[in-house]
């Protein structure tokens, strides 16, 4: 078990929903962006550090094959608890506790499209985000979509106790390369459980 593996298990293990700084009630500035894509029903979305994300459920909801992962296997265990709990369907999502910045072991080509919100920007070694970016390129199908949420380059540069990258658009569009274009995109101040403010900024992408 790594460092960052304990650290986060440590955090999902104490706190929950509203004690999370990046927890959202009102998902809907993400939801906003997933309107824009247009996804047949179902699709494959993969969703890098998943957590406990209130999203997951919507995502689940309108019937979508989700495949989660989180370095965390205690926020894993408790959202598939939840899911089994809370919904009627049979919980066939799929459960993915590994370093996002490390090979995946997702089909080539395959995911119609892949949702982070907050997560790249806990990467700081430049061949983790390599590698981040690896994964991405090879799973993503064309005419798939990425959706990148990160804290901006006015944002906060700690998070969870840990140190971030801030991103802007031009960073997220030169990592990812020609064969994405942008499509959407927003500055957003997000305002956490604790009234503190958070700017991030999205980036909605379509390979081509």
């Amino acid at each position: 078990m790594s460092e960052l593996n304990q650290h986060w298990n440590q955090v999902f293990d104490n706190k929950q929903g509203e004690q999370l700084g990046w927890f959202e009630d009102d998902i809907s500035q993400t939801v906003k962006f997933i309107e824009q894509m247009s996804l047949d029903n179902p699709s494959q979305i993969f969703i890098p550090g998943a957590g406990t994300s209130q999203l997951v459920d919507k995502l689940y909801n309108d019937g979508h094959q989700l495949l989660l992962n989180d370095l965390s296997d205690s926020a894993l265990s408790q959202l598939q608890e939840r899911l089994t709990q809370d919904h009627d369907r049979d919980n066939d999502a799929e459960y993915l506790v590994q370093d996002i910045s490390q090979p995946l072991a997702v089909d080539a080509n395959s995911i119609d499209a892949w949702i982070d919100r907050a997560v790249l920007h806990f990467l700081l070694d430049e061949h983790a985000i390599q590698g981040y970016f690896d994964n991405l390129k090879a799973a993503v199908k064309q005419g798939g979509y990425v959706l990148l949420a990160e804290f901006s380059k006015q944002g906060a540069k700690k998070c969870a106790g840990l140190d971030v990258h801030q991103y802007d658009l031009e960073e997220m569009q030169q990592r990812l390369g020609e064969d994405f274009q942008l499509i959407a995109a927003e500055a957003f101040e997000f305002i956490n459980p604790f009234g503190d403010s958070r700017p991030y900024i999205y980036g909605l992408f379509i390979r081509q």
